[in-house]
């Protein structure tokens, strides 16, 4: 069940929010450092037809990737149960979905935004957002505590 936060709601959950997704972008950025380290070695063997590698330090790399795999799980299905929606790793773009005259709609933050200020409808995406106004804060709706 899909669940819907006002502003209020989704503003508290910011600070959490926040720290899961850092800990979510270091992890994939960590990820993909070690990845890049790894298919370069891989490369190198094949194109010389097998050379003597340091076991150890592909060892490392392997367990290195395999924690920052397992580390960015858990901050993305911990931000999946609070019920946010992770649009972009690369910039930090979540969503929160809520209820906008009776239709879903998100509540639209990035990393490094102070609030949250911007939403949209489900289809229009960030391009699509809009400022939160008067009219918005009125006519829109979470669905209970959380």
């Amino acid at each position: 069940m899909i669940k819907y936060f006002n502003v209020e709601q989704a503003s508290g959950l910011l600070p959490e929010v926040e720290r899961l997704l850092r800990v979510a972008v270091e992890a994939r950025a960590r990820y993909a450092e070690a990845e890049t380290v790894l298919v370069a070695l891989q490369q190198r063997i094949q194109m010389m037809g097998g050379v003597s590698v340091d076991r150890e330090s592909i060892g490392r790399l392997q367990e290195s990737r395999g924690r920052a795999a397992e580390s960015l799980q858990t901050a993305l299905q911990n931000m999946s149960e609070l019920g946010v929606q992770v649009k972009d790793l690369h910039t930090g773009l979540v969503d929160f979905p809520t209820l906008y005259r009776g239709q879903e709609a998100l509540l639209c933050w990035k990393l490094g935004e102070d609030s949250i200020a911007y939403w949209h409808g489900v289809n229009d995406g960030f391009q699509g957002r809009k400022r939160i106004d008067s009219t918005f804060l009125h006519e829109h709706r979470g669905s209970g505590a959380h």
